[in-house]
Protein backbone atom coordinates (compact mmCIF):
# COMPACT_ATOMS: atom_id res chain seq x y z
CA UNK A 1 0.00 0.00 0.00
CA UNK A 2 2.80 2.50 0.89
CA UNK A 3 3.95 1.96 -2.39
CA UNK A 4 0.80 2.28 -4.23
CA UNK A 5 0.75 5.86 -2.56
CA UNK A 6 4.38 6.70 -3.25
CA UNK A 7 4.21 5.77 -7.05
CA UNK A 8 0.96 7.96 -6.98
CA UNK A 9 2.88 10.83 -5.48
CA UNK A 10 5.72 10.38 -7.57
CA UNK A 11 3.16 11.08 -10.51
CA UNK A 12 1.50 13.98 -9.20
CA UNK A 13 4.96 15.53 -8.76
CA UNK A 14 5.78 15.28 -12.66
CA UNK A 15 2.83 16.56 -13.58
CA UNK A 16 3.02 19.60 -11.25
CA UNK A 17 6.50 19.87 -12.92
CA UNK A 18 5.72 19.56 -16.55
CA UNK A 19 4.84 23.27 -18.15
CA UNK A 20 1.44 23.22 -19.93
CA UNK A 21 1.23 22.69 -23.61
CA UNK A 22 0.79 26.00 -26.01
CA UNK A 23 -2.10 25.25 -28.25
CA UNK A 24 -1.55 25.64 -32.11
CA UNK A 25 -3.74 28.28 -33.74
CA UNK A 26 -7.09 26.74 -35.53
CA UNK A 27 -5.72 28.81 -38.83
CA UNK A 28 -1.76 29.30 -40.23
CA UNK A 29 -0.15 30.91 -42.97
CA UNK A 30 0.08 34.49 -43.54
CA UNK A 31 -2.75 37.04 -43.39
CA UNK A 32 -3.46 40.59 -44.93
CA UNK A 33 -5.07 43.63 -43.07
CA UNK A 34 -5.32 45.32 -46.62
CA UNK A 35 -8.66 44.92 -48.71
CA UNK A 36 -9.91 42.21 -46.02
CA UNK A 37 -13.57 42.34 -47.35
CA UNK A 38 -12.41 41.14 -50.52
CA UNK A 39 -13.26 37.92 -52.23
CA UNK A 40 -10.57 35.15 -52.63
CA UNK A 41 -7.17 35.62 -51.37
CA UNK A 42 -5.00 38.34 -51.87
CA UNK A 43 -2.52 38.33 -54.03
CA UNK A 44 0.24 39.96 -52.50
CA UNK A 45 0.27 40.48 -48.38
CA UNK A 46 1.63 43.72 -48.13
CA UNK A 47 3.12 45.08 -45.15
CA UNK A 48 0.46 44.88 -42.84
CA UNK A 49 -0.21 41.27 -42.12
CA UNK A 50 -0.33 38.79 -39.16
CA UNK A 51 1.00 35.51 -39.40
CA UNK A 52 0.51 32.26 -37.77
CA UNK A 53 3.04 29.81 -37.05
CA UNK A 54 1.93 26.77 -34.82
CA UNK A 55 1.95 28.25 -31.47
CA UNK A 56 3.64 31.41 -32.48
CA UNK A 57 1.98 34.57 -33.76
CA UNK A 58 3.57 37.96 -35.64
CA UNK A 59 1.56 40.54 -36.45
CA UNK A 60 2.85 43.95 -38.13
CA UNK A 61 0.23 46.36 -37.01
CA UNK A 62 0.14 47.48 -32.95
CA UNK A 63 2.95 47.26 -30.57
CA UNK A 64 3.42 44.08 -29.79
CA UNK A 65 4.85 42.11 -33.08
CA UNK A 66 5.36 38.86 -30.98
CA UNK A 67 2.57 36.67 -29.26
CA UNK A 68 2.87 32.80 -28.00
CA UNK A 69 0.18 30.79 -27.75
CA UNK A 70 -0.76 29.57 -24.23
CA UNK A 71 -4.28 28.02 -24.94
CA UNK A 72 -6.88 27.29 -28.17
CA UNK A 73 -10.75 26.51 -26.82
CA UNK A 74 -13.18 25.58 -29.37
CA UNK A 75 -16.19 27.95 -28.87
CA UNK A 76 -18.51 26.39 -31.03
CA UNK A 77 -18.56 25.19 -34.90
CA UNK A 78 -15.80 28.04 -36.59
CA UNK A 79 -15.41 30.20 -33.27
CA UNK A 80 -12.66 29.77 -30.90
CA UNK A 81 -11.46 31.09 -27.61
CA UNK A 82 -8.04 32.46 -27.84
CA UNK A 83 -5.30 33.29 -24.79
CA UNK A 84 -1.72 34.49 -26.42
CA UNK A 85 1.32 35.39 -23.83
CA UNK A 86 2.59 39.03 -25.05
CA UNK A 87 6.30 39.47 -25.86
CA UNK A 88 7.92 42.39 -26.58
CA UNK A 89 11.03 44.62 -25.39
CA UNK A 90 8.81 46.56 -22.42
CA UNK A 91 6.15 43.11 -21.71
CA UNK A 92 6.60 39.82 -20.88
CA UNK A 93 4.23 37.21 -19.64
CA UNK A 94 1.40 39.80 -20.04
CA UNK A 95 -2.24 37.75 -21.82
CA UNK A 96 -4.12 38.63 -24.35
CA UNK A 97 -7.72 37.28 -25.17
CA UNK A 98 -9.80 37.20 -28.32
CA UNK A 99 -12.23 34.77 -30.31
CA UNK A 100 -10.92 33.78 -33.44
CA UNK A 101 -13.69 33.19 -36.03
CA UNK A 102 -13.36 31.21 -39.35
CA UNK A 103 -15.59 32.95 -41.63
CA UNK A 104 -14.68 30.78 -44.62
CA UNK A 105 -11.46 29.70 -46.29
CA UNK A 106 -10.15 33.16 -46.68
CA UNK A 107 -11.06 35.38 -44.03
CA UNK A 108 -10.93 35.34 -40.48
CA UNK A 109 -12.54 37.62 -37.87
CA UNK A 110 -10.36 38.72 -34.57
CA UNK A 111 -12.84 40.14 -32.11
CA UNK A 112 -10.02 41.43 -29.19
CA UNK A 113 -11.58 41.63 -25.69
CA UNK A 114 -10.11 44.66 -24.87
CA UNK A 115 -12.60 46.17 -27.93
CA UNK A 116 -12.51 46.29 -31.92
CA UNK A 117 -12.82 43.68 -34.39
CA UNK A 118 -9.90 42.74 -36.94
CA UNK A 119 -11.43 41.31 -40.46
CA UNK A 120 -7.89 39.84 -41.65
CA UNK A 121 -7.71 37.90 -45.64
CA UNK A 122 -5.54 34.78 -46.49
CA UNK A 123 -2.45 35.93 -48.10
CA UNK A 124 -2.07 33.75 -51.82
Amino acid sequence: MHRHIASIGFVAALLIAVPALAGTYPVSGRWTYDYSPAKGPAKQCGARRMEFRGERRFDTVGGVPDYRNISVTADGASRYRVVDEVFNGMVQHGHMEFSLRLIDNDHIELKLNSGGDILLRRCA
